[in-house]
């Protein structure tokens, strides 16, 4: 009898105390590991850059094209 209530005095102080300590280092680490982003999101990013780099020079073109034909544009919005 008595062992089995140190065992179960063991397993109960092990998962309160050990366990919860465990599973914090694990997904810290994890966590630690996934900050940076992947290259396949790098890579992603830097495309969407470019693309927003090349909408921003369509649109200030747009909008040097509608100066020089209806000055007043802008006000009407």
């Amino acid at each position: 009898m008595e062992f089995s209530v140190a065992l179960f005095v063991i397993t109960i102080v092990f998962l309160v105390v050990v366990m919860p300590f465990i599973v914090i280092m694990h997904y810290g680490t994890k966590w630690k590991a996934a900050k940076g982003l992947s290259s396949d999101e790098q890579q992603l990013l830097e495309d969407l850059w470019k693309k927003s780099q090349v909408m921003d020079s369509r649109l200030n073109s747009l909008e040097t094209i509608l100066d020089d034909e209806a000055p007043d544009w802008r006000k009407k919005t």
